[in-house]
C-alpha cells in the first residue's frame, strides 16, 4: 500500500500557474520584418512553426519536471502488511532432580503407580509447551548439575530434552544448592527483569559446593525469583507375599527437606509447594502459570520502503532532457 508522509505538498501543484497569472504575461517588443520576396517569408513562417513546437515540447516537459518534484516532495512510502515480532517475556530456568530416589514408583493415576519422574516429565513438558512468548532452560541434577538446555524460544526441545532424560545419569545423590547456583549463572547473565527458577526435588541436599541458602541468597541478590516444588507421596505400601495390600506402609518422602526448599524460595520472594500425587503437581504447575503469568501482548512492525527517489530522479531526467533541447536550439 502507498501512503503519502506530506501529501499537503500537492497542493503546491498550480503554483506556476498562479505565478504566471500575477505577473502577466510579458510582451517583448518586435522589430518591423521587411519580407523581400515570398521566399524568405516563407522560411520565417517555417522557422515560427518550429519554434511554437520547440515551445510546446518544453512546456510539456517543464509541467512534467515540476509534478515529479511535487511528488517527491510529498514523500510517498509503501507500507507491506503487519509482521508479528518475536515477544520477549520472562526468562524461565528449570532444575529437575533426576537422582536415583526418582524411580520410586509411588505417583499413583487410576490405581496405576508410575515413578516420579514420569509424572514429572508429563506435567513439566506441559507446563513448557504453555510458555509461549518466555525463554525456557533445563537444568538436570543429581550429585552434579548440568545445563542441559540453555535459556531458549524452542520450547519443543527443551520438552524432548527433558523427556529424554533417565533415572540417575547425573548421579544418585542430591545437589540442590549446586543446581540453584548453576541455573542463577545462566540467569544473571540476562538482562531480563523477569528472572525465575522452578526447582523440582524429591530429596535433601547431601552433596555439593555449593549450601541451597547461600544460593539463595545469590538468587535474591540477582532479583532470581525460585519457586520450589517437593514431589513425592507421604506414604507408600510396599507389596507384600501375596499383593501390595498385605504389604507394609512406609514413607517414601521421609528425606525431603521441606524446611530447606521453604526457606530458598521465601528468601527470593517465590514459594514451596507440596506435591504428593500427578493431580497436586499439576495444579501446581497451573498455579505458578497463574503466578507468573506470560504477559505479552503481540507486536508487529509494518516494512516501510521510501518511494521518493523514483520521482526525484525522472525529474532530473527531465531536466537534463531541458538542457539538452536549450543547448541545441541554441546552437542550430
Amino acid at each position: 500500500m502507498i501512503e503519502w508522509l506530506w501529501p499537503w505538498a500537492f497542493a503546491l501543484a498550480p503554483l506556476p500557474i498562479l505565478v504566471r497569472g500575477l505577473l502577466g504575461r510579458t510582451k517583448r517588443p518586435e522589430a518591423a520584418l521587411t519580407v523581400p520576396n515570398l521566399g524568405a517569408f516563407a522560411e520565417v513562417a517555417s522557422a515560427r512553426e518550429s519554434d511554437t513546437r520547440d515551445q510546446t515540447l518544453r512546456l510539456i516537459l517543464l509541467w512534467l519536471c515540476w509534478l515529479s518534484l511535487i511528488i517527491a516532495a510529498a514523500r510517498p512510502q509503501w507500507t507491506g502488511e503487519a509482521i508479528p515480532l518475536p515477544t520477549t517475556g520472562r526468562d524461565l530456568m528449570l532444575a529437575v532432580d533426576i537422582s536415583g530416589s526418582m524411580a520410586t514408583e509411588d505417583m499413583a493415576v487410576n490405581d496405576v503407580y508410575y515413578d516420579r519422574l514420569s509424572i514429572v516429565k508429563a506435567v513439566v513438558g506441559e507446563f513448557v509447551q504453555e510458555r509461549q512468548g518466555d525463554r525456557v532452560g533445563l537444568v538436570l541434577f543429581g550429585t552434579n548439575a548440568y545445563l542441559q538446555a540453555p535459556l531458549t524460544f524452542d520450547l519443543a526441545s527443551v520438552d524432548q530434552l527433558l523427556s529424554e532424560a533417565p533415572v540417575g545419569i547425573a548421579g544418585g545423590k542430591t545437589a540442590i544448592g549446586d543446581a540453584i547456583g548453576l541455573a542463577v549463572k545462566r540467569l544473571r547473565e540476562r538482562p531480563q527483569d523477569e528472572k525465575l527458577v522452578i526447582l523440582l526435588t524429591d530429596g535433601a541436599n547431601n552433596v555439593g559446593e555449593v549450601a541451597p541458602a547461600k544460593a539463595a541468597e545469590l538468587a535474591a541478590r540477582e532479583q532470581i525469583k525460585i519457586y520450589t516444588v517437593g514431589v513425592g507421596a507421604d506414604e507408600m505400601r510396599l507389596p507384600g507375599l501375596f499383593s501390595r495390600l498385605s504389604g507394609r506402609v512406609t514413607n517414601p518422602s521421609a528425606d525431603l527437606d521441606e524446611d530447606t526448599l521453604t526457606e530458598v524460595a521465601a528468601v527470593t520472594g517465590g514459594q514451596y509447594f507440596r506435591a504428593r500425587d500427578p493431580q497436586t503437581l499439576a495444579n501446581i504447575y497451573s498455579i505458578i502459570d497463574e503466578l507468573e503469568p506470560v504477559e505479552q501482548e503481540a507486536e508487529t512492525y509494518r516494512p516501510i520502503r521510501a518511494l521518493y527517489y523514483w520521482p526525484l530522479s525522472a525529474a532530473l531526467l527531465i531536466f537534463t532532457l531541458l538542457l539538452i533541447l536549450d543547448t541545441r536550439r541554441r546552437y542550430a
